[in-house]
Order: structure tokens, then sequence, then C-alpha cells
């Protein structure tokens, strides 16, 4: 099989999309992948390094704030049409596949206006502005959420979870000495999604002595981009601050509980893992999809939500000290995610691929 795949801007797309590439790997060996991506964002640092061939096109998302910027998007975005259906063209793949963010627009629209066959995901319960706009014109929409079946093209959807959660289960779990973490300690793994938090990290180093001498460790991930202040600050002997982790379910799997964002790759990974968590959902982002992502596990008791205009003074450490001490709920907590699992994800997703390229 021969496939075109976009997805950029967080990892939130880009390990879908990694998961989805995996899959088609292990079903058909000899498949070739061309990966379009932005010119700027993660993707760039991140695809290469799994020798997944990869191009990019200089387009943007639109700015809410500044409206005149948005004429230069629209310029953009047309600049990147014409050439993703160069590529394209010149690949001549069986599928183009999108995986989520402003990347995807003009790749799908470009395979669309081709005849090629085409396939979007949509990880959030709220589909984003691009994925409704190419709604329209796609062959297939996958989603994660059965809440957001009804905002999309009723004969187009399928409900298959996030591939990551596949991805997830088969991971080999890390080693907790490569972190200097304790392996009879219980771990609260903190991280607030790919780019971090800034509002969240200032919290958290200002309350972050409250978990002094606790009897468990905290690993704290504060981002790349915060990590050299914040790293600059006394901690604990039980806290450990790192910028990042590469392929964080391997240090998921040892966890007892994860606070995070509510991003939909993270928390299908919370569920395939059985993880009990304390969600923050981002109130930055389009359609407040995060907190609605998050009610889904909330409403079937299956995490705990706290809103970040709610996180003052020792909330967080009072809520996570109830919860781990309290083996029922924990308990309560990992059966009601296992309810929410959907199994084998990613095979859903080449299943759907598999006949769309058979024409069925």
């Amino acid at each position: 099989m021969k496939v075109v795949i976009s997805a950029g801007g967080t990892g939130g797309h880009i390990y879908p999309a990694l998961a989805i590439i995996n899959k088609i790997k292990e079903k058909e060996p000899n498949s070739e992948f061309l990966y379009i991506g932005t010119h700027n964002r993660m993707e760039k640092d991140i695809i290469p390094k799994y020798n997944i061939p990869f191009k990019t096109i200089t387009i943007y998302g639109f700015n809410r704030k500044k409206l005149l910027k948005n004429f230069k998007t629209i310029k953009t975005f047309y600049t990147s049409y014409k050439e993703c259906k160069k590529m394209i063209k010149e690949f001549n793949p069986d599928i183009v596949i999108g995986v989520g963010g402003y990347v995807t627009g003009p790749v799908i629209y470009a395979a669309h206006n081709l005849k090629y066959k085409t396939l979007i995901h949509e990880q959030n319960s709220v589909p984003g502005k691009c994925n409704k706009f190419l709604s329209k014109y796609v062959d297939k929409i996958a989603v994660s959420f059965k809440s957001s079946m009804n905002l999309l093209p009723k004969e187009k959807v399928v409900f298959t979870g996030n591939p990551c959660s596949e991805n997830a289960v088969k991971a080999n779990a890390m080693n907790k000495k490569e972190l200097n973490l304790t392996e009879n300690k219980k771990l609260v793994y903190i991280v607030m999604g790919s780019l971090g938090s800034a509002n969240v990290n200032k919290f958290l180093v200002k309350t972050m002595s409250l978990f002094n001498n606790k009897e468990y460790e905290i690993l704290f991930v504060t981002g790349k981009d915060s990590y050299e202040e914040i790293s600059k600050n006394k901690f604990s002997k039980n806290v450990k601050v790192v910028p990042y982790i590469e392929n964080q379910v391997r240090i998921m799997k040892k966890a007892d509980l994860i606070i995070s964002r509510c991003g939909a790759s993270t928390l299908s990974e919370i569920i395939a893992l059985r993880i009990p968590s304390i969600l923050i959902p981002s109130p930055y982002v389009p359609d407040n999809h995060q907190y609605k992502n998050g009610l889904d596990l909330v409403k079937n008791d299956a995490a705990i939500m706290i809103e970040e205009k709610d996180l003052k003074g020792d909330i967080l450490v009072r809520t996570v000290d109830k919860l781990l001490n309290d083996e029922v709920k924990l308990n309560v907590m990992k059966s009601n995610l296992e309810a929410l699992d959907v199994r084998e994800s990613a095979t859903l997703i080449y299943n759907e691929i598999r006949k769309l390229v058979d024409g069925k």
C-alpha cells in the first residue's frame, strides 16, 4: 500500500499518525509512506527520526485575535494546496490520510480534487474547524469519541477510538532508574501536554513544596520551553523535574496516578493503561474541547477534574493524597476506564483504510 499521511502541530496529532503508520507496516510490511507536515512545528523534528519520508509545506492556522493576519493564512493555503497536488501526483498513493492539525487542510483537499481516496481521524470530542471543513470532501471519518459522531456527516463516520491506545498497551515499560526514581514507591506523573503549560507550571512551582517528603514520588514534566527556568528552583528529593519524555507511555505504565491536560491521545492512553487521573483541561483551546474530552471520563467516574481557574492553595496535594490513600476509589476508576476502552483501535482504522483502498 502507498500512503500519504499528514498531521501536525502537537504530539496529540503526530503520535496517532505514527500509530496508524505502524499498524499499516505491521499488516503490510512493504507499504510506502510520504508524510507531509508543517515547516516549523514538532513533526519536522519527530518524523525524520522514524526514517519516514518527510516533506513540508508552509501553512498557518487561522488567528482568532488578529484577523488581518488571516489574509496571509489564506494565501499560504492556496500556495500549499498547489504544492500538495504536485507531491501527491508524483507519489501516486492508494490513499491520503489526515490525522489533525491545520496542515491537513490543503493535503486532504488536494487529494480529494485529484480523486484519491481519503480518510481523516478526529481525536477530540468536538471536531476541529479543519476537520469540519474537510468532512465535506473526505470518504471516511474515524472518531475517538462516540459523542462526536453526531457532529459530523453520519454516512461517513465510524467510531474507532484513538490509535494511540493500541500502541500504549504494546509499549515496553520504562525502568524507573532511568529517571532516578525509586522502583517500589508510588509515582505521580505530572504532564501538561507535549508543549507544557506556563500557567500550570507557575502554580506547581509555587506549591510543589507541599509535596515535600511524601512517601510517593513526583515526576514533573515541564515542557522544553519552561525547563531551564523551572530547573533553577530547589525541589524535595521526592520530586524529579524533566523537560520532556519521548514516548511517554513507557513511564505512564509505571505511574500510580497521572495529572494531565485532556488531550485526546493522552486520554486514550490513560484509558488503555487504566491509570487513575486528575485532569486539568486547557481553557485555551478551540470550543473548549479539552474540557469536553475530559467530561467523557468524569461522567463515568473514571477520572477527577480540576479546572485551571480552581488551582488554588493546596487543592492539588489534597486531591492527590486523598486518591492515593483510597484503594477502593482507585479500583473503581480503573474498572470504569476498562469499560471505556476501545480494543485494537489502530486495527479498526486500518480495516477502514483497507476497505477504501479495495473500493468497498
